[in-house]
């Protein structure tokens, strides 16, 4: 009964923030047109499902089954899915965002506050967290591509990827549904169920699709104004409603949400035990291999340089400090400081690399002497205006990672821990 009552509390509180923004569409089967911040129309088709039968309609009627004949047998036991919500888009996606130049953005965000980092096709955006945390999703068009930019406050996990399905443009919702505590949207083409951790359909017409990935990451809004001051911000009307942080307080011991003492909210899974619940990591998977590193592992003065593995790919994290945790203080840009961390192929100039940090914060190459900062831009050397290959990754708690990569290797103070093994 507690839980109920916590989780009602906060959701009505995201509720009557939401609603008084920018708002979605008016139901899970409608037509639209999403408006990109450059006033371009994208008309998308919407409420067609192959099957006749809407799995997000089935969820909230009839109740969903692991054999129901009507569908694909699901990706996951459907019996553990959590109704966070009594209906879907009672927290509506920005299908229309407004978007402003960073350098006219005025003294709206904090320096160290969080936004969501997105870049196609050389267009780079900001997705203020302090918005995204009472929306969830934004469908947008970056860089050409339709886009969908999305952040689970439970997991503080952002995800983007391509908004297609079956190769058909359409937009995403907010299911109301909740699965190992992080979001589980829908689309409006079949209203299929897909889990905003990994992009895949999981119950519906869809079932078994994958979502293109597109690399996002969290950064400080400073962070991105010096490296992009002509990159777009999404920037919503009634600016004021936003910016306090509704996972703190009472429902939460009194405490923030982001903390060690915390407990996962509204989660129903198996912790890991190689590490705390509430442990913040950076999670990378390559080709079905997973690996995280927890922030403790990455942290230290003015920035850190991590090489590893992931799989038989190499990679490099690079760490700056200047990132204020959304969730760990009373509003979402008063949390501790738990930096911004990148992950990239180190190959420069075709060749691979190991960097190191200067005395300003930047990482050096040793093939050319290139400075790159968190972003994996070159900004000064003989390689400046280029980018490292960004590999994707995410920025979560261990509850949430573990849980959808059990196998995953994680990367401590200590070392490297294996998942654990059970013999035959």
């Amino acid at each position: 009964m507690k839980l109920r009552v916590v989780a009602l509390a906060v959701v009505l509180s995201l509720v009557a923030s939401a609603c008084g923004g920018s708002s979605g569409d008016d139901g899970p089967a409608s037509s639209s047109s999403t408006t990109a911040g450059d006033g371009d129309a994208v008309t998308t088709t919407q409420g067609s499902n192959p099957s006749g039968v809407s799995a997000l309609e089935v969820a909230y009627s009839d109740g969903l089954s692991n054999d129901d004949p009507r569908f694909p047998t699901p990706g996951i036991d459907v019996d553990r899915l959590l109704f966070g919500l009594p209906g879907p888009d009672l927290i509506p996606a920005i299908d229309d965002p407004v978007l402003t130049p960073a350098s006219e953005l005025g003294a709206w965000l904090e320096p160290a506050e969080a936004v969501v980092f997105v870049e196609r096709n050389g267009d780079a955006r900001a997705y203020p967290v302090r918005v995204l945390m009472n929306h969830e999703i934004v469908n947008d068009v970056v860089g050409d591509d339709p886009i969908t930019v999305t952040y689970c406050p439970l997991c503080n996990s952002a995800l983007a990827f391509v908004r297609e399905v079956n190769g058909i443009e359409t937009t995403f919702g907010v299911s109301g549904m909740l699965f190992n505590s992080s979001l589980v949207m829908y689309d409006r083409l079949t209203q299929s169920l897909w889990l905003h951790f990994t992009g895949e359909a999981v119950v519906g017409d869809r079932t078994g699709d994958q979502l293109e990935r597109v690399s996002a990451g969290l950064v400080s809004w400073e962070g991105f104004v010096e490296a992009h001051p002509d990159g777009l911000v999404l920037d919503p009307p009634n600016r004021d409603r936003y910016g306090r942080n509704p996972y703190a307080g009472s429902g939460f011991g009194g405490s923030a949400y982001d903390t060690l003492a915390s407990e996962p909210f509204l989660f129903n899974g198996t912790t890991d035990p190689r590490s705390e619940s509430m442990r913040r990591v950076v999670g990378v998977v390559r080709d079905g291999d997973a690996h995280a590193w927890t922030i403790t592992t990455l942290q230290g003065g003015l920035g850190t340089v991590t090489a590893g593995e992931v799989g038989d790919d190499p990679v490099v994290v690079l760490w700056s400090p200047g990132q204020a945790s959304a969730l760990a203080g009373e509003t979402v840009a008063t949390g501790r400081d738990v930096g911004t961390a990148g992950v990239f192929s180190p190959v420069v100039d075709g060749a691979p690399a190991t960097f190191s940090v200067d005395t300003e914060g930047g990482f050096v190459d040793d093939i050319t002497g290139t400075t790159w900062n968190v972003l994996g831009e070159a900004v000064a050397g003989p390689l400046e205006g280029s980018t490292l290959e960004r590999i994707p990754h995410l920025d979560t708690f261990w509850f949430a990672w573990s849980s959808f990569q059990p196998e995953t290797l994680l990367t401590t103070p200590s070392g490297t821990i294996p998942a654990e093994t059970t013999s035959e």
